[in-house]
């Protein structure tokens, strides 16, 4: 039997929550600070990645070598990046070294360094992560679908913009943190091998006295939902269609996400089988859900040749029309077989869990298990999901192209 998933909130608004997987040896943790892209300033778009990458050089009693060498003396495989919600760092390792890992990441988002010294250096790597996306045809069509498909700033990419990039001051990076970085909103989800009343006293020790912020409110407007093309000399185009959907958090979100997983997640979904596969249109494409706390998208890809781009983009755009119509009862039972597959194999990884464990909180104020989850995914029908579509059918497309030149988008849509 499943061990449940625990929660403890601090005093001052930090929650940890934890799912116990005794048979691991490992431990994973990951922690959600609230500074996201979306409150970057107009004028500094990039500037919580630029504050992710500084406070990383140097915490605590360590500099930026040393941080990084005490990181790698524990074993802990790790990451961060920055969505519009959040700052995240996670990390993994043998569970008898997560006590010492929570210690270093502690300092990290409490107490950086953001040495002035190594303002130039940061730079030059955020620089290289925007000219990356630069360089990627696909990646930059999907930076673009997502500006016009969420209102402004939910949209904005998080790796900035270049002119933003090269004017960030290092009072810029101090004033973020200070903005940004604080207990109250912060999410650390941990997952694998651990005394849960040891895990909470460190965590009180480690995190109890962080000060609070207040947290300034997000104002949203409008996105340009309309056609774009943005011109690249090259012998290929690149496609994105965006629509909207329901949040996570939305009661019928397991119905949005299984007509999606028809459309896309295998070699027998009918993006697959019909644009790429019958007619050989191009040689990419999937179609993938996303949300946000309040509002949710589905965002498709294709890339193909230029000479063929229109006709896969009238394909494409047919396919999602066509989901309308309903889903098939065989479909839904191979998108089930893959889904838990993925959940079982979920069950071996602590880090994958406590990455779902700190969205699950984001977004719902409570974490899921997996048994849960089976139970949703077993409810799923193709009447139930049929439901759903008859009454948000796909629409309101947004559409954005990139190549040598425009293509045809059908009246009606974006």
């Amino acid at each position: 039997m499943a061990e449940p998933i625990l929660s403890h909130t601090l005093a001052n608004g930090l929650v940890l929550v934890a799912e116990p997987m005794e048979w691991l040896e490992s431990a994973a943790f990951t922690l959600l600070v609230p500074a996201g892209c979306a409150d970057d300033p107009a004028d500094r778009c990039g500037l919580s990645s630029f504050t992710a990458e500084m406070v990383l050089r140097g915490a605590g009693p360590r500099d930026s070598r040393q941080l990084i060498q005490d990181l790698d003396n524990l074993g802990v495989e790790r990451n961060d990046s920055v969505s519009e919600s959040h700052t995240r760092f996670s990390g993994a390792t043998l569970a008898e070294n997560l006590p010492e890992a929570l210690a270093i990441y502690a300092d990290v988002v409490r107490r950086p360094h953001l040495p002035a010294g190594q303002l130039e250096a940061a730079r030059q790597v955020m620089i290289q992560e925007w000219r990356a996306i630069e360089d990627e045809p696909a990646e930059k069509v999907m930076v673009e679908l997502r500006r016009r498909h969420y209102p402004d700033p939910w949209g904005r990419p998080s790796q900035g913009e270049l002119d933003a990039l090269q004017t960030i001051a290092i009072e810029d990076v101090r004033r973020q943190f200070e903005r940004r970085y604080a207990a109250n909103g912060t999410i650390l989800a941990v997952a694998g091998r651990f005394s849960w009343d040891r895990l909470k006293g460190l965590v009180e020790a480690l995190f109890g006295d962080w000060a609070t912020r207040d947290g300034a409110k997000v104002v949203d407007s409008p996105s340009p939902r309309k056609y774009a093309h943005l011109p690249f000399e090259s012998n290929q185009t690149q496609i994105g269609i965006a629509y909207p959907s329901v949040p996570y958090r939305h009661p019928d979100y397991f119905q949005a996400w299984g007509a999606v997983g028809v459309l896309s997640g295998g070699m027998s979904a009918r993006l697959f089988t019909e644009v790429r596969e019958r007619r050989g249109l191009c040689y990419s494409v999937y179609a993938t859900y996303h949300t946000l706390r309040d509002r949710g998208g589905v965002f498709c890809y294709a890339g193909t040749s230029a000479d063929r781009a229109q006709e896969t983009l009238d394909v494409t755009l047919h396919e999602l029309e066509r989901l309308k119509q309903g889903i098939e009862s065989q479909e839904l039972e191979r998108l089930k077989a893959r889904i838990k597959s993925a959940l079982v194999m979920q069950q071996e990884s602590s880090s994958g869990r406590s990455a779902t464990i700190a969205r699950d909180w984001y977004h719902l104020g409570r974490a899921r298990s997996l048994d849960e989850v089976c139970g949703l995914v077993d409810a799923l029908t193709h009447k139930t999901i049929n439901a759903y579509l008859a009454e948000h059918p796909p629409g309101e497309f947004v559409v954005v192209t990139l190549g040598p030149r425009k293509l045809k988008v059908p009246d009606g849509i974006s």
